[in-house]
C-alpha cells in the first residue's frame, strides 16, 4: 500500500493551482510539527517593506477560541507547504515554539532592533533574512 506524504513526513513544493497565494488565504492555515501534529496556525505575515519579501509568519497557539492564545514570529524559511496536509510543515517543535522570543503587538516592541531579530533567528537556527 502506498504511503501519503503526511505518513512519510515529507513535504512538497509541488505546484498546485495558482503560482501565487493571497495573504488572507495563508492566514489561518494550520502549521504542523515534524510528526504531523497541529501546533498552531498562521495569524499574519510580516513583510519587509523595501524588498517585499515575507520575513516572518506570526503563529498563534494555545488558548481557547482565540482567548489566551500566544503569538510567536517564526522565520518564513522555516515553513514548507505540504499539499498532503493542506498546511505548512516545520521542523519546529511545540516546545521550541513555547520557549522562543515572543512576538508582541505592543507599540513598544521595536522591530527595528536587529539584536531581537538575531535572537529569534538564532533560537530557530536559521539564517538572517537580511543577509548579515
Amino acid at each position: 500500500m502506498a504511503q501519503t506524504q503526511a505518513q512519510t513526513g515529507t513535504a512538497t513544493k509541488e505546484m498546485t493551482g495558482k503560482p501565487l497565494i493571497e495573504s488572507d488565504r495563508v492566514e489561518g492555515t494550520t502549521v504542523y510539527d515534524p510528526r504531523g501534529n497541529d501546533i498552531g496556525s498562521i495569524k499574519r505575515l510580516m513583510i519587509e517593506k523595501v524588498s517585499g519579501r515575507v520575513a516572518y509568519a506570526v503563529m498563534t497557539f494555545g488558548g481557547f477560541l482565540g482567548i489566551g492564545a500566544d503569538e510567536h514570529a517564526i522565520p518564513w524559511g522555516k515553513l514548507t507547504y505540504d499539499t498532503g496536509l493542506g498546511g505548512y510543515r516545520t521542523d519546529i517543535t511545540l516546545d521550541q515554539l513555547q520557549r522562543a522570543p515572543a512576538f508582541s503587538r505592543d507599540p513598544q516592541y521595536d522591530w527595528r532592533d536587529r539584536q531581537r531579530e538575531q535572537e529569534l533567528h538564532d533560537h530557530y537556527r536559521t539564517p538572517y533574512y537580511w543577509g548579515a
